[in-house]
């Protein structure tokens, strides 16, 4: 890349997507956005390539926020694709949540094309790319990761460098694990105490000032109990699906799981209960369904 400021593409302006573009080029910088619905570029005011060939012929630096593997290899192997478009010297960055034995093949292909792709899997959500608070935990080379830094800072306040290729999905997925879990262990107990008939705010009071304190309890809960879902994050659907890439990724390292089965069984549930494609702060509903109804919260 040379001395200019590179021109930023973003390839999948979804939930999250959509609002990194959005803070990027409200810190000023030109970009270029692609997504499989037309209209989502609009709906963030980020001017639309016409094909992915078109946003990788513009763009230097391209953020890929996509639901999954299977959609980042399509995005990346297609006939059109990023790796049959790429030039030399070009950084594609992977914010997506994905596995990371594909994301090694995938860095393998990009660097025979003369590109390099860092694997950035970030947290903090919907609210936090808003605000460009993410954090971001980044895989491959440490050289590439500080051109694209600028880029990066963007829309996070964090970056952690946690190795070679696939470190930082696998960061990701270490750290989603434990996200599904405190989520559901943490609905569960919120439930249980509604039944109990307890002061829900005094609950969470109780548990965030002791051992039971988590993001969940500390973040989630006390706008839940009060009927704001948070809506706009991640969906139980995807939750579930990060808590099975988790499993993958550790039956390919030989290590043990002892603890997935709670957020197996309560992100399923929200999916039998026809809450897949709602946030998965929902999960406590679903919950609440096989509880006789349980709410946190007064409904309108």
């Amino acid at each position: 890349m040379s001395n200019e400021l590179p021109r930023i593409g973003v390839v999948g302006l979804g939930n999250m997507g959509g609002r990194i573009a959005a803070r990027i080029r409200e810190t000023g910088r030109s970009l270029i956005g692609f997504d499989a619905d037309p209209a989502q570029a609009a709906r963030h005011g980020i001017e639309a390539a016409g094909s992915l060939r078109e946003l990788v012929e513009q763009a230097d630096v391209i953020l890929l926020s996509l639901p999954d593997s299977r959609v980042v290899e399509a995005v990346m192997r297609g006939p059109e694709g990023l790796i049959a478009a790429a030039r030399e010297g070009q950084v594609v960055v992977d914010l997506s949540t994905a596995s990371p034995s594909s994301t090694r093949a995938l860095a393998t292909e990009l660097a025979a094309r003369g590109a390099t792709l860092l694997d950035a899997g970030v947290s903090g959500g919907a609210a936090a790319a808003e605000k460009g608070t993410l954090a971001i935990m980044v895989g491959g080379d440490p050289g590439t990761l500080e051109q694209v830094r600028e880029v990066l800072e963007r829309f996070s306040t964090s970056i952690f460098h946690m190795g070679d290729s696939g470190a930082g999905h696998v960061t990701k997925l270490l750290n989603n694990f434990l996200n599904a879990v405190s989520l559901a262990a943490t609905a569960e107990v919120m439930v249980a105490a509604r039944v109990a008939e307890l002061d829900l705010h005094k609950v969470l009071d109780v548990i965030n000032a002791s051992s039971g304190v988590n993001f969940a309890s500390l973040k989630r809960f006390p706008n839940i109990v009060d009927g704001d879902y948070m809506e706009g994050g991640l969906t139980s659907k995807l939750m579930l699906k990060d808590v099975t890439l988790y499993l993958d990724m550790l039956r390919e390292l030989g290590a043990p799981s002892l603890n997935a089965a709670g957020p197996v069984a309560s992100f399923g549930l929200a999916l039998g209960q026809g809450y897949g494609d709602e946030i998965s702060n929902r999960v406590v509903d679903a919950i609440g369904d096989v509880a006789g109804g349980v709410r946190l919260h007064e409904e309108a």
